[in-house]
């Protein structure tokens, strides 16, 4: 269990890391920061999902990948 929750994490993190970092090369983030009012908090949230989806699609890879190497 333990093993699986660190691969896991580690592509995680790595996964989010470059949703991130795709997001900031089109310029999302300087979007985001010029956007006034209510549809600050709407496009935060966008952003939000888009970079814990990036870490999700990472992880879930990785224990699929880690499973099929064990077996």
């Amino acid at each position: 269990m333990w093993p699986a929750m660190k691969v896991f994490l580690w592509w995680f993190i790595v996964g989010s890391t470059m949703a991130l970092a795709v997001i900031m090369l089109q310029g999302g983030i300087r979007e985001a920061m010029q956007t006034q009012g209510s549809v600050w908090g709407l496009k935060l949230v966008e952003l939000l999902t888009t970079i814990v989806g990036g870490g999700l699609l990472g992880g879930c890879v990785a224990l699929i990948l880690d499973r099929i190497k064990k077996s």
